[in-house]
């Protein structure tokens, strides 16, 4: 089960990942580099890679390495923190049905899903203390601190547009606290599913 789900999520973030570079004008490299800029894109890569070293792990050690594994919780953080973000905030205001259709709907909810289920269910290898756990919120401190950043302090072609409202009406603290504290959340609610 380990292997068939690590395979899937590492194949599927692909595909979803390499469909970002085409549209109705056909193939475009820079359309496909242009989503690195979103959350959702770089922890569902993050998460998709740390899949790909398991695979490729196992029957090379014959078992997971600790970094490895490591990274794949930090992976699976990063994604469930996707997935809330979706669900919590960012849904409410743009509409489920764009959110979660076509390549989003993986990226944003089976992705995730499936990386909680195997890493929480499948890869009990190592334990996760609740400091070690935390580690999980460095995809949320170094995202949101490129992000403000690209947001508030860029000018001209390397300013990125507040595409995730963040900043709206000048309350960029406030989602900063938001954001670290739903972090934190997710982050003990792994721990937490991991422990039973």
């Amino acid at each position: 089960m380990r292997i068939i789900l690590n395979l899937i999520l590492f194949l599927c973030t692909a595909w979803a990942y390499i469909g970002c570079f085409h549209d109705e004008n056909g193939w475009r490299l820079q359309r496909g580099l242009g989503v690195l800029r979103f959350f959702t894109v770089q922890s569902n890569l993050l998460c998709g890679f740390a899949s790909l070293a398991i695979l490729i792990s196992l029957p090379v050690k014959g078992e997971i390495p600790h970094w490895i594994w490591l990274w794949k919780y930090i992976g699976t953080a990063a994604v469930t923190v996707t997935l809330n973000t979706v669900l919590i905030f960012l849904g409410p205001a743009a509409g489920y049905k764009r959110l979660l259709s076509g390549r989003d709907l993986y990226l944003h909810l089976i992705g995730p899903l499936l990386a909680i289920v195997s890493f929480c269910f499948c890869e009990r290898i190592y334990p996760l203390s609740f400091p070690l756990a935390l580690t999980g919120l460095l995809p949320v401190i170094l995202y949101g601190a490129l992000y403000f950043y690209k947001v508030m302090l860029c000018s001209g072609e390397k300013r990125w547009e507040d595409f995730y409202g963040y900043n709206r009406n000048g309350k960029w603290p406030i989602s900063c606290v938001a954001m670290l504290i739903g972090g934190a959340l997710v982050c003990t609610a792994l721990w937490g599913l991991y422990r039973l």
